[in-house]
């Protein structure tokens, strides 16, 4: 059952710079944590691998649709979902937080942009 993040969880969030996400492995058990870049757009969270499907962190997230989050204060089970209903604001939103530089240009070139995961409570 999804539970809704906190208006102070996402603004917590929002602040930090990197969180740490995990999946899970198809045995049920969680993968190591990685650094991503989480953005909050109109209530939601939601992260990008810079390395598109390439990373392993996202094909484990993906296809378990499961894992945990860590940082800004926050240590939770959540799920990962493909959203890509507002990938043209998620973009403005790591260009806004992130500023500009070469990580950000990756965050929003076509592969990363195809990562998209919103990222929910459990």
């Amino acid at each position: 059952m999804e539970t809704a993040w906190t208006a102070e969880e996402l603004a917590s969030i929002e602040r930090a710079k990197e969180v740490r996400v995990a999946g899970r492995r198809a045995d049920g058990s969680p993968r190591s944590l990685v650094i991503v870049w989480p953005v909050v757009v109109e209530g939601s969270l939601y992260i990008r691998s810079i390395r598109g499907e390439k990373g392993s962190w996202y094909r484990s997230a993906r296809t378990s649709g499961s894992g945990r989050i860590e940082g800004a204060g926050i240590a939770a089970e959540v799920t990962f979902t493909r959203d890509d209903s507002h990938d043209k604001a998620v973009s403005r939103a790591y260009w806004a937080k992130y500023r500009w530089g070469l990580a950000v240009w990756g965050m929003t070139r076509r592969a990363a942009r195809a990562t998209t995961l919103r990222v929910e409570r459990r």
